[in-house]
């Protein structure tokens, strides 16, 4: 049954084959979501080595992170814009944890990174994830746990409040949209932990900083954050 199901599939792929989401090129039998050129072209940005790159400096003033990177940056009308897309509103989940196991890989080479006890991905309100039907943070966060060898945490850090979308806000009202509406349900949990935040994308940093905000409010906590993409706009 086996050679009938792959040649089902071959049959499949001959008149429907999967193409890169990036570049519409064809992909090939061990390639998924990306073409390897495409994956290798990633503008990666390698943040994670440096301390003071530009998503730490988004924090600076504005509450205790210890470090800060984005796997990539992408710019309005980029080919990689559509890669979040995907994973945020077409359903391909699967895709936000392919790109966390290689931004995971990328983070284990860091020393900045290394005393990470937990990752954390920013929650959705219930509402919101039934509704899109899984929360994409917590796949990336899935991929990273995995490349990192990291535990991950969900459901202790809960969206309290549901709030309208970030996209077309400025710093001041994304910070008001998201401030005081995040919750720990089990303190204790995260007693003396060194927690990564993880995300999809950052843009002004708001969310996290808001997530950061009540985690530093528990006895011994540290903060860091990893979000696959950076809006350099």
């Amino acid at each position: 049954m086996k050679w009938l199901t792959r040649e089902f599939k071959n049959l499949a792929d001959l008149f429907y084959p999967e193409l890169c989401i990036t570049c519409g090129d064809r992909l090939a039998i061990q390639e998924q979501f990306l073409c390897l050129h495409c994956w290798s072209d990633l503008p990666v940005t390698n943040f994670h080595f440096t301390p003071d790159n530009r998503v730490a400096k988004l924090f600076w003033g504005r509450v205790q992170v210890e470090n800060a990177t984005a796997f990539y940056a992408y710019n309005k009308g980029s080919k990689y814009q559509q890669l979040i897309h995907y994973i945020k509103y077409k359903g391909m989940k699967e895709l936000g944890y392919a790109a966390g196991k290689r931004f995971g890989q990328a983070l284990a080479e860091s020393d900045l990174f290394n005393t990470v006890d937990l990752i954390v991905p920013v929650p959705l309100h219930p509402s919101k994830e039934k509704q899109r039907g899984y929360n994409q943070s917590e796949w990336i966060a899935k991929g990273l746990a995995f490349s990192m060898q990291k535990e991950i945490s969900t459901g202790n850090l809960v969206r309290k409040v549901y709030t309208s979308t970030q996209t077309r806000k400025n710093r001041f009202d994304r910070w008001e949209n998201v401030e005081n509406i995040f919750a720990v349900q089990k303190p204790e949990e995260f007693i003396g932990k060194h927690i990564l935040l993880s995300d999809d994308v950052i843009t002004t940093g708001s969310t996290l900083e808001a997530c950061a905000a009540e985690l530093l409010k528990i006895e011994g906590v540290k903060v860091s954050t990893a979000t696959l993409a950076f809006a350099d706009y």
